[in-house]
Formats: structure tokens, C-alpha cells, sequence
């Protein structure tokens, strides 16, 4: 079985690769290069592929700083440090799954894979619309709507296997098979070398996971 998988290069989508591997599929990774602040997750991308043993791994290049409206596409906005906050943050990249998704849906389609897989993940994460179950349903059924191969019968899945997980149950799943986090970046403004702020969003959700789960982090973090 042939699969896609979206590969941030962050903790959750390495996990999903590896569970993916687990269930016996052929895994196509893409990962894309948006213009994040964070450009670095896609050199971890490229190393969570390679150790997972991931078929192919292509990076697509789409610049959403022509867009800007984020934090991580628009660099006169700052990323929020004060912790998690209600409401929408100014990290959220307007449409960004919707984007990422339509663009694993036409590789799948070339390469007549029938499954795509997401990291999304709705509980322990900064509340972006496009990470939650009703948005994912319906990006589902509009890709059996929209491509030539569903209409011809060849139904795709969207898998999210980590969306209802609380961040220490993603890392003990992905530890059971394998994963090594030292390879990954989470941080939305992770130096050129990797290492994490340890101060924005990503950084403090993905810490508590390690400590909840009862796991050493291995994230490498700035001085200071």
C-alpha cells in the first residue's frame, strides 16, 4: 500500500511516519518548504525520512511569505513567548493544511497511492482551526470529490492517527516504535543549527509531553 505522508520535520509528524511504517505502507514523504521562520524543520524532515525508512522524501517549494499574515511567514510579526494562550494564535498560517493537503492529494493521485497521512493532533496543540476533526472530515470528503481517481472509484483515506492523543501518548507511541526525537524540531524559531527557543508555543507543549511521559527530552535548546 502506497501512502503520503505530510513530514514537518516536528515531533507529531515523525510519529505518524513511523505508525504508518508500522502498518505496512509504502511511504512517500512530502514536506514543504513555505517560507517558515523555522526553515530548519526541514532539514530534521529530511532525517526522520531517512531513519524511518521512508520510501522517498520530496520537499516542495510554495512561498507563503508573499501571503504573510503568521508569525512564521511574516517576519515583522513576533512569535508569541507568554505561553498558551485562548483564542487563535498569531502563528496559525492562514489555510495552511488546506494547502499542504491539496498538494499531497495530487502527488497521491500521480502516484496512485490511496492514503494519506497528517500529524494533526486537536488536544494538546495551539488551536488552529485547521488541526481539528470536523476540518479533516471535510477535507476528506472533498477529496473524493475532486480528483479523477475517486471518481473512478479508487476511494482515498485521510489518516490522523495522533489527532485525539495528548502529546505524551504521541511520544510513547512513537518511542515504542523507534522514533528518535533528537532528530526533530519542533520550535517555531529554531536557530540554523536546530536548537529550539524553548520559549514559544511548540516548545512548551512538546517539553510538558516529555515530561508527562515520563521521557527524557532530547531536544537540543539555545544557551539562555
Amino acid at each position: 500500500m502506497k501512502a503520503v505522508i505530510l513530514l514537518s520535520g516536528g515531533l507529531d509528524s515523525a510519529t505518524v511516519l513511523a505508525i504508518a511504517r508500522s502498518e505496512g505502507y509504502e511511504c512517500h514523504c512530502l514536506s514543504v518548504d513555505y517560507g517558515q521562520r523555522h526553515r530548519t524543520e526541514l532539514a530534521a524532515a529530511a532525517r526522520v525520512a531517512k531513519a524511518l525508512g521512508a520510501r522517498e522524501h520530496r520537499i516542495f517549494a510554495l512561498d507563503l511569505t508573499a501571503f504573510g499574515g503568521s508569525a512564521l511567514t511574516d517576519d515583522d510579526i513576533a512569535v508569541p513567548e507568554q505561553g498558551v494562550m485562548d483564542g487563535i494564535p498569531v502563528t496559525y498560517v492562514p489555510a495552511r493544511n488546506t494547502i499542504l493537503l491539496s498538494l499531497a492529494l495530487a502527488w497521491a493521485e500521480v502516484l496512485v497511492a490511496r492514503h494519506i497521512f497528517l500529524g494533526a493532533n486537536a488536544v494538546d496543540y495551539s488551536g488552529y482551526p485547521d488541526c481539528r476533526p470536523e476540518f479533516m472530515r471535510a477535507f476528506g470528503v472533498m477529496a473524493n470529490l475532486a480528483t479523477k481517481a475517486a471518481v473512478e472509484g479508487a476511494q482515498l483515506t485521510l489518516h490522523t492517527p495522533v489527532m485525539s492523543l495528548a502529546k505524551a501518548d504521541i511520544i510513547r507511541r512513537g518511542a515504542a516504535l523507534g522514533v528518535d526525537y533528537a532528530l526533530t524540531v519542533s520550535c517555531y524559531q529554531a536557530d540554523h543549527g536546530g536548537r529550539a527557543c524553548g520559549r514559544c508555543d511548540s516548545c512548551r507543549l512538546r517539553r510538558a509531553g516529555f515530561e508527562a511521559a515520563g521521557i527524557a527530552d532530547p531536544t537540543r535548546y539555545q544557551a539562555g
